[in-house]
């Protein structure tokens, strides 16, 4: 008998990757497709449902020819998904009925100002801030009326649980509930009076299910396939990274960078700055949390001078351009794209560039870009309690020698890098294979992960204060 496959669908901001992983969670096929971004006003960010839904199509049949498998090898599909971008659609049509709400957006951002700060730290662990889903609902409920007895709202993960099924379930993970602002994070059960707090009617929410385990029963390619594991994207590379204890704690370098911590089962309040979380709940276990800070344009940033600044050719080109400077010149970028997250939580915060002289060229801006997720990601760290004494780095900028020895230099600690960089896809595969036997507990699954790259600080540590104390006063200019 063939060893058991299973396919992992990681759909993200910009595209959808697919990876077929083995029984030792090595990678046997994978496949990509881009998902396009749609603007329709400043600091509107939407995408089209069916898009998504043609891009996991396209990256799995895809992942599955390069794996030279077919749908019926697989014991599992696990889901990870961009988290909090909102999708409404008809029950009896399944077809959207507006674009969804991508997480970037800030077209709630007046909305925000006017909620109750504390209650809605007290139940879901979040702040208000458009970044999350409840607003985004309200926003599309009101825009675009109907009755809510043929409406379903979902995050992503529920959009695709839904095409998957055709329709036969409509369901989401703990993690991603809890990132909508609409669920009580110690009971992880929809919250009464944050429905009526936004207009929500009960029935158009999904059902609430473990991060692994048996959902529902997948068509794809005309094989029926289990889906048995789902996870927000940023708590799936958690699972994947093997941060399963308490204190353990990656950062996810992507679009933008997500710092989680395992908590445990502590449901408290989080310290001033970062978010509590629902990490995942695994099939008949007691949740688990983590401790969130989410910076929303890390990657964005070097995109952005790519695409809008023409200063790259591609991002792979930034490490090395970063690298032909002996320094930064005192020339730093605060990249406030989309407002600034934690630990600052401003959605009015705008980006800026500061020591600019007439010496200043492409690289100088390109190693600030760089340099900006390493101080960003620092600042998280350092709201963090108890002290994060490692940190393991997935995501495709942890391919970036220079960021990562930066953010060790920063830091004061070791940064590992995995040999599989997706751990997004990984996660997502590990909670689907232990949703039907594949492993049996989680640190099996932490015992099949390989590092294949560990940054020790190198900088002094004056010189690290110097670099950290030059991006505050930025930072304190974009904050006014």
């Amino acid at each position: 008998m063939p060893a058991p496959l299973v396919l992992a669908i990681d759909q993200g901001t910009t595209g959808t990757t697919c990876i077929v992983f083995d029984a030792k969670l090595r990678r046997r096929g994978r496949g990509y497709a881009e998902v396009p971004q749609h603007f329709p006003r400043p600091g509107w960010v939407e995408h089209d449902p069916e898009e998504i839904w043609a891009s996991v199509l396209a990256a799995a049949e895809t992942a599955l020819g390069d794996a030279g498998a077919q749908a019926g090898d697989l014991a599992a599909i696990g889901i990870a998904n961009q988290r909090e971008t909102t999708v409404l659609w008809e029950r009896s049509t399944g077809l959207p009925v507006h674009r969804a709400i991508v997480w970037q957006d800030r077209r709630t951002a007046e909305r925000c100002r006017g909620l109750p700060r504390d209650l809605i730290r007290e139940r879901t662990g979040l702040v208000p801030d458009p970044y999350f889903s409840a607003t985004k609902l309200e926003w599309l409920l009101g825009e675009t009326g109907g009755s809510p007895a043929d409406l379903a709202f979902g995050t992503i993960d529920s959009w695709l649980v839904w095409k998957l099924t055709g329709g036969a379930a409509h369901a989401t993970d703990v993690s991603n509930a809890s990132r909508t602002m609409l669920l009580g994070l110690e009971s992880l059960e929809w919250d009464e009076k944050l429905l009526e707090l936004f207009g929500v009617p009960h029935e158009l929410l999904p059902r609430v299910v473990d991060s692994s385990g048996w959902v529902a029963e997948a068509e794809l390619f005309g094989t029926r396939v289990p889906i048995a594991g789902i996870a927000g994207d940023q708590q799936a590379a958690l699972f994947g990274q093997g941060c399963h204890e308490p204190g353990q704690a990656k950062a996810t370098y992507g679009t933008g960078s997500f710092v989680l911590a395992n908590a445990g089962s502590d449901a408290g309040p989080a310290p001033e700055g970062l978010l509590r979380t629902a990490a995942w709940r695994l099939h008949g276990e007691q949740a688990v949390y983590a401790l969130e800070g989410s910076i929303f344009v890390t990657g964005a940033a070097i995109q952005w001078l790519r695409d809008e600044l023409g200063l790259l050719g591609d991002a792979a080109e930034s490490g090395a351009l970063a690298r032909s400077l002996d320094g930064n010149d005192g020339v730093y970028f605060v990249p406030a794209l989309a407002g600034l997250g934690s630990p600052h939580w401003a959605p009015e915060a705008r980006g800026l560039i500061t020591g600019l002289t007439r010496g200043t060229g492409r690289a100088h801006l390109v190693r600030a870009a760089l340099e900006a997720a390493a101080y960003q990601t620092s600042d998280v760290l350092d709201t963090m309690t108890p002290r994060v004494e490692l940190l393991r780095a997935d995501g495709g900028m942890s391919e970036n020698a220079f960021l990562m020895q930066l953010q060790a230099d920063l830091a004061r600690i070791p940064v590992e890098v995995p040999a599989e960089r997706e751990s997004t896809a990984l996660g997502a595969a590990a909670l689907a294979g232990l949703g039907v036997g594949v492993w049996k507990t989680p640190a099996e699954i932490a015992a099949l992960g390989r590092i294949e790259q560990r940054y020790e600080p190198e900088l002094t540590e004056v010189e690290a204060e110097r670099l950290l104390e030059g991006w505050q006063k930025a930072l304190a200019r974009t904050l006014v």
